[in-house]
């Protein structure tokens, strides 16, 4: 059963920085894609940064040159780097990761969210 905990939201003033992290529990199972997107109330999910397994990133335009994504391949834990933040950068983040867990399944995980606040 693989599981993804999450933890690093806040509450944090225009400019500041926060580091999210997301940490996959279990075992046998490799990760091909781990992703963090975020939600506001009234709005879809939104897809603000992604690391493949290859190592190629993606990030949402409103976020590029702030925000970083990274891993740790051998803790299975993806990192989210936010500086200059900004009040609309406010949401619940959510990591997912697609995980392979056998030779024919993957299956898309996601974590139990986390409070960003930024105030101005």
């Amino acid at each position: 059963q693989v599981q993804l905990v999450e933890s690093g939201g806040g509450l944090v003033q225009a400019g500041g920085s926060l580091r999210l992290s997301c940490a996959a529990s279990g075992s046998g199972f490799s990760i091909n894609i781990m992703d963090w997107y975020r939600q506001t109330p009234g709005k879809q999910h939104e897809l603000v940064a992604r690391i493949a397994s290859g190592g190629t990133t993606n990030y949402a335009d409103s976020v590029k040159g702030r925000f970083t994504i990274s891993r740790d391949i051998a803790k299975n834990t993806v990192y989210l780097q936010m500086n200059s933040l900004k009040p609309e950068d406010t949401a619940v983040y959510y990591c997912s990761m697609q995980i392979r867990i056998s030779s024919y399944v993957s299956q898309r995980y996601w974590g139990q969210g986390t409070q960003v606040t930024v105030s101005s």
